[in-house]
């Protein structure tokens, strides 16, 4: 699979499917600090490797040629309820359109965008309803459905939506998502939590005599915000208060390596409100594995239909 990436940020999806064998063709961001993960972790810009844009919305061709997936998280202030919500009517909500106005013009069979539940509510639906439209007229089938990082071995809650659109029909995107009957659904949560993530978080808690206990999602307000009903934190057993999780340990409850991050910027290493932003606002990595898997399958299973079809 060749894909390309928009509001790319540190490249959960780089990370995912690297290991499958896809190459990306190209990505596109507008930070800085992400834009130096992206050069200095995947060659993003360089000769060997992928072409770097900035703003997607300006992309009008390639040298690749076309690509087969398209794959984004357009920014999310617009459909959060943490925001005022403005929907299509915010240029930054307006991106959804763009982004799959793109995936057509670049030919992608397949695309992926991913953005918060709150998306499916703005408007009273109707913002929602519109991106779905966009995507139908476009000529793709589509599929959406919440998912959440826990249930993907990481140490954190974290719901987000994704819909998973293919050219001319519905049931590949159908099949990314959902599970055949009987392996439906997600295991029930369960009140030990804390217990069964202490060892994703990384032996130093351990070691410190921390214990963890983490919030609804983590997210990209690092130490600006002290939101405690949506950020990630870890409290001390022993009544030393509350502290934000270090940037590595925010690596690893959104499935990056640690030190994934750790680049330089500007100069010198960079400062860590830097790298919990760029690690709060992007996707996880073991979720966006589960749906490069699936789509691969699907992706080969209707490329033999549509040989048998024409023997």
């Amino acid at each position: 699979m060749i894909y390309g990436s928009v509001c790319s940020g540190v490249s959960a999806a780089g990370m995912a499917w690297g290991p499958l064998g896809w190459r990306c063709s190209f990505l596109s961001e507008t930070e800085p600090f992400p834009r130096a993960v992206l050069e200095q972790r995947f060659g993003a810009g360089t000769a060997n490797g992928p072409t770097l844009y900035g703003d997607f919305t300006q992309i009008e061709g390639w040298e690749d040629g076309p690509i087969d997936l398209l794959v984004g998280g357009t920014p999310c202030q617009s459909f959060s309820i943490a925001g005022a919500r403005g929907g299509l009517d915010d240029v930054r909500g307006n991106l959804a359109l763009e982004f799959v106005r793109l995936a057509r013009r670049a030919g992608a069979r397949w695309f992926v965008w991913e953005n918060v539940p709150g998306a499916l509510s703005t408007d009273g639906g109707r913002a929602f309803g519109t991106i779905l439209g966009e995507m139908v007229d476009r000529g793709y089938g589509v599929a959406w459905r919440v998912l959440d990082a826990q249930y993907f071995g990481l140490a954190q809650r974290r719901k987000r939506l994704f819909v998973v659109g293919h050219l001319g029909d519905w049931r590949g995107p159908a099949e990314v998502l959902f599970e055949p009957e009987g392996v439906r659904g997600h295991p029930p949560a369960r009140g030990e939590t804390a217990k069964e993530v202490a060892p994703a978080i990384g032996g130093s808690l351990a070691d410190g005599g921390w214990a963890p206990r983490i919030g609804r999602c983590l997210n990209a307000g690092g130490m600006t915000r002290s939101d405690y009903e949506t950020e990630t934190l870890i409290v001390g057993p022993r009544g030393e208060g509350v502290r934000h999780m270090t940037p590595a340990e925010c690596e690893r409850a959104q499935g990056f390596p640690v030190g994934h991050t750790a680049v330089e910027f500007k100069g010198k290493p960079a400062p860590d409100y830097y790298r919990w932003k760029a690690i709060g606002n992007s996707m996880a990595v073991p979720v966006m594995r589960w749906i490069g898997e699936r789509i691969e399958a699907a992706d080969k299973r209707l490329d033999a239909t549509s040989v048998s079809g024409r023997e």
